[in-house]
C-alpha cells in the first residue's frame, strides 16, 4: 500500500469522484461532453494531485499540487451551481456534494499547513 492510500483526505477524495460520476451519469446525452465531462475531470484532478504532490522530493512541490486540488474542488463547487441551476442535480444530492466539498477543502488546507509550507 502506497502512503497516500492511507490518508483520509485522499479516501474522501475518490468517494467524491464516485459520486460526481454517480450524479453526472444521469445527465441528459447532450450534457455528457460538456459540464459532466467538466465535473469529472475536477473531481479526478482534486484525488490526482495530492498523490502525485507526494511523491514529490520538497515541501514545494507538494504544497504546489495541494494547491492545484483545492482549486479543483473550487471547480467542482461553481459546476455543482451550474448544474444545480440547470436542474440536472437534484437538491439534496448538491447539498450533500457541495458539504463534502467544504470538507476536503479544509483537509487539503490542513494538509498543506502540516507540510509545513
Amino acid at each position: 500500500m502506497f502512503g497516500f492510500e492511507k490518508l483520509e483526505v485522499w479516501q474522501k477524495t475518490v468517494d467524491l469522484a464516485d459520486e460526481v460520476y454517480r450524479l453526472t451519469r444521469k445527465f441528459p446525452d447532450y450534457e455528457k461532453c460538456g459540464l459532466a465531462n467538466q465535473m469529472r475531470r475536477a473531481a479526478v484532478s482534486i484525488s490526482s494531485n495530492s498523490p502525485e504532490g507526494s511523491s514529490r522530493e520538497s515541501k514545494k512541490d507538494f504544497a504546489r499540487f495541494l494547491q492545484i486540488a483545492y482549486g479543483s474542488v473550487m471547480e467542482v463547487v461553481s459546476q455543482l451551481h451550474i448544474a444545480q441551476r440547470q436542474d440536472l442535480i437534484p437538491k439534496e444530492d448538491a447539498r450533500k456534494l457541495y458539504r463534502n466539498c467544504e470538507e476536503i477543502a479544509r483537509m487539503i488546507s490542513g494538509l498543506k499547513r502540516s507540510a509545513g509550507t
